[in-house]
């Protein structure tokens, strides 16, 4: 199974958190600090200028996924500061929010809906639709998203990635 890690900066309310959920049900471990991490351990960063495609298997399948759970309103300066580490980092592609707070907003995803967007895209498909399942809103994400996280997950580059992305945004203007 993928190693999944969850560094929490406590920013939201533990019991609605979706991440710590997914920490409290054993999807994933909960640690204090990058620096805990497996040295090669992929971190999803929305402020990353590299994309995520399905070639990220490999570090994912061999090092594990990290996901850092901040508020979108505090976490700004946590999510710079997190670039100034040397650890393999990526930005999902465009995505849809499913969840009550952002809904259809494009970008502002939970830390689980980015955690299954990865695993979605780098072909642990059905883990990530285990990890949807844990929350109410998970099936809406999805079918929000469906069509978008196939296409992704069949690209074989990062250009392809963007091709798709950037016929999303023709159509949104």
């Amino acid at each position: 199974m993928v190693k999944l890690f969850v560094i929490s900066y406590g920013h939201d309310d533990p019991k609605k958190c979706s991440a710590l959920k997914m920490v409290r049900l054993g999807y994933a471990v909960r640690i204090g600090s990058i620096r805990l991490l497996p040295k090669n351990c992929l971190i999803l960063n929305p402020l990353s200028n590299t994309l995520l495609t399905p070639s990220d298997s490999v570090l994912i399948g061999k090092y594990g996924l990290a996901v850092i759970d901040v508020s979108w309103e505090e976490g700004l300066e946590v999510l710079k500061r997190l670039s100034t580490y040397r650890r393999p980092q990526r930005v999902l592609p465009l995505l849809f929010a499913g969840n009550p707070i952002n809904y259809a907003v494009a970008t502002k995803l939970s830390s689980l809906e980015a955690v299954a967007a990865a695993l979605y895209i780098t072909g642990f498909k059905e883990l990530s639709l285990k990890i949807l399942s844990i929350i109410k809103w998970g099936h809406t994400f999805y079918e929000l998203n469906k069509d978008l996280l196939e296409q992704y997950s069949k690209c074989v580059s990062v250009d392809e990635v963007m091709k798709i992305q950037d016929e999303v945004l023709r159509k949104l203007r």
